[in-house]
């Protein structure tokens, strides 16, 4: 059998990063990992295609080669998953569908002939099994949560390294903590199941093997959700392994807390971790309260987030604003918070309720849903009666966005980032990509953009007071030009 294993594509949205990679001749971030995972239960008789949309096309040929598609998807690729099913449909195969989109709504998608839902390694086996006795059902499906110690290594070979920015690995799934707007635990549950490091390394070392060398992304939505096992058993051999393979650099997801285990953050540092990304959601207490944030509670965000840039740790923050609590005083407050930690890569959203979270079944006893969530980051938009009124919040959401990425505001935070931030500690090596990218900054930004005085004082002064963060100076310059580029094109315009 020949089988197509398709990713629809995103849609262009803050976390595309497209109009950055585009300046390093790169198409997409990283590669999806959940196919390459599939791919690796297939039969290893059968022939296999990696078609990720975001990178390349769905030919003619490639459907009359293939029997079969599996499709996965997240919800913002709702649309480019109708299309690309309808297509296959056309073309007469069979389509197969599974991940996050359809596991929260596969009842939408009526010309999808099999789905296998919730975990890949509980239910893909049994429809396999079911598929050679010719008696595969329509849906598969599991209230249970798979051992990840049997998942199985991706199948990297199949996919294009040189047409993507960085690489990607699941090192554990769960969180230990019940946000109300987060679908996290109804997917993958409260307790953190990891897998062994000798899986961990394997994978590094089929990334190795494959020639890459580069950023790669742990995937976890908490990382640090089994500290212990992190500290006694994978970043002490991730450390070594450095020592003798090495040119990587690795970044993930965790929450605030990190900033409470001194020595954890330096253990993450010395094993390569440059970047975290952390749900900070809202510096107002009464909204953390409201949405079950309990580890962001009573803290000094500010205080922790510049703690981490200290120790080698570049925080990526995510905010969010239209909470019930939120009054229209909390458009400053996230403006001021957000220029006064330094967090240059600020992702600002609307409240959205996602199905299977306690706010959408709250909202929805409330009649307070407009409609479905779209996943996208790029609208004033929401499916959220807000208490503050619905224009309110759109007109005070586009002034948070028009703040923070103005130039000057921009650079300001590049600059109180790149005086505080300790340079990393591993460095992946500089690639052609990354000069090419450099030098088309130089372009784009330095002489034609309307930022370049704002450009050229940052690069000047962090070449004469912080050389070794050059890279990352150029990095978050190129970052600002997307997300100037995203909010004037869908969401300022």
């Amino acid at each position: 059998m020949n089988v197509l294993l398709i990713y629809p594509e995103f849609p262009d949205t803050f976390w595309s990063f497209k109009h950055a990679l585009k300046l390093a001749h790169k198409k997409a971030s990283s590669p999806p990992l959940g196919l390459l995972t599939v791919a690796a239960m297939l039969p290893s008789a059968w022939g296999k295609r990696l078609i990720d949309l975001n990178v390349t096309r769905l030919t003619d040929k490639d459907l009359i080669w293939a029997d079969a598609a599996f499709i996965s998807a997240m919800m913002v690729q709702r649309d480019a998953a109708h299309q690309v099913i309808a297509r296959c449909k056309k073309a007469g195969i069979r389509v197969i569908a599974g991940g996050p989109l359809f596991t929260s709504e596969y009842e939408q998608f009526g010309e999808v002939d099999h789905f296998v839902l919730n975990e890949g390694e509980l239910t893909f086996p049994r429809f396999l099994a079911d598929l050679a006795l010719g008696q595969a059902k329509r849906v598969y499906t599991t209230s249970e949560f798979a051992d990840i110690h049997k998942s199985p290594a991706p199948l990297w070979e199949l996919a294009d390294m040189r047409r993507y920015a960085s690489m990607s690995l699941q090192y554990s799934r769960g969180c230990p903590f019940h946000c109300e707007f987060c679908n996290v635990t109804t997917l993958f549950g409260h307790r953190p199941r990891i897998k062994s490091t000798a899986q961990v390394l394997a994978e590094l070392n089929g990334l190795y093997d494959q020639g890459w060398r580069g950023s790669v992304f742990f995937v976890d939505d908490n990382f640090i959700g089994n500290k212990k096992h992190l500290k006694n058993e994978l970043l002490p051999a991730l450390i070594e392994w450095q020592k003798t393979r090495g040119g990587f650099s690795f970044y993930t997801e965790a929450s605030i807390n990190l900033a409470d285990d001194e020595e954890l953050v330096q253990m993450m540092v010395d094993a390569g971790f440059d970047t975290v990304f952390i749900g900070i959601e809202t510096p107002n207490e009464a909204s953390l309260a409201e949405s079950g944030k309990c580890q962001n509670q009573r803290r000094n965000l500010a205080g922790d987030i510049k703690r981490l840039q200290r120790a080698g740790l570049q925080v990526q923050g995510g905010f969010i604003v239209g909470f019930d609590s939120d009054t229209p005083a909390i458009f400053q407050k996230q403006i001021d918070f957000i220029q006064k930690s330094g967090i240059v890569t600020a992702m600002v959203g609307l409240l959205q309720a996602l199905p299977g979270t306690r706010l959408y079944d709250r909202l929805k006893r409330d009649n307070r849903l407009l409609s479905d969530s779209t996943g996208n980051n790029v609208s004033a938009s929401t499916n959220v009666i807000p208490v503050m009124g619905l224009e309110t919040l759109q007109e005070g959401y586009k002034i948070i966005l028009r703040t923070i990425y103005s130039p000057d505001n921009y650079y300001r935070r590049v600059k109180t980032f790149l005086q505080e931030c300790r340079p990393p500690k591993v460095r992946a090596p500089l690639s052609l990509h990354y000069k090419m990218a450099f030098v088309h900054s130089l372009y784009r930004l330095g002489i034609f953009g309307k930022e370049r005085l704002h450009f050229w004082k940052v690069m000047l002064w962090t070449l004469f007071h912080r050389p070794k963060l050059f890279p990352t100076a150029v990095t978050l310059a190129i970052y600002g030009y997307h997300f100037r580029t995203i909010c004037k094109r869908y969401i300022l315009k």
